[in-house]
């Protein structure tokens, strides 16, 4: 099975929510996954050792997109975390009442992208209350193509 890192950052408490039902999910089917907050992590080097690298963003601000905080530095040095060729998929949390609707979900992606990363599943957005359930379907389709 696989190895995959899940990092996030999470203001409210709904990206957590959803990063850690991510990693339970991964877990129960066998991969060895390790959730990390984006407020513990360095850029340096932060894809080393695994198979996949999901990262979860919660998106502020109407005006322009804001990422979230803790995820901020990590976005800033992403060249630094050595995701060319590593299989990558980004999720996050927002609210649809805004104009950029999980921008930073889009913003993260656009980034890992031209960074030489693969990814392998669409983003996963959602809005409001987490649903689980679309989470769980989510991380499993990204793990299909670890």
């Amino acid at each position: 099975m696989a190895k995959i890192l899940v990092v996030y950052g999470s203001t409210t408490g709904n990206t957590e929510s959803v990063a850690e039902h991510i990693q339970i999910t991964l877990a129960k089917a066998g991969h060895e996954t390790t959730i990390k907050s984006a407020a513990d992590v360095a850029p340096q080097g932060l894809a080393a050792g695994y198979d996949m690298v999901l990262l979860g963003c919660s998106t502020w601000g109407d005006e322009d997109i804001e990422l979230q905080d803790d995820f901020v530095p990590l976005f800033e040095e992403l060249d630094k975390a050595g995701l060319a060729g590593k299989k990558t998929a980004v999720f996050g949390c927002g609210d649809s009442g805004y104009t950029h609707f999980c921008g930073a979900v889009d913003a993260i992606e656009e980034k890992a992208a031209a960074l030489g990363a693969e990814l392998v599943a669409a983003s996963l957005k959602i809005d409001g209350d987490p649903d689980m359930s679309e989470a769980a379907a989510w991380a499993l389709e990204a793990a299909r193509n670890v």
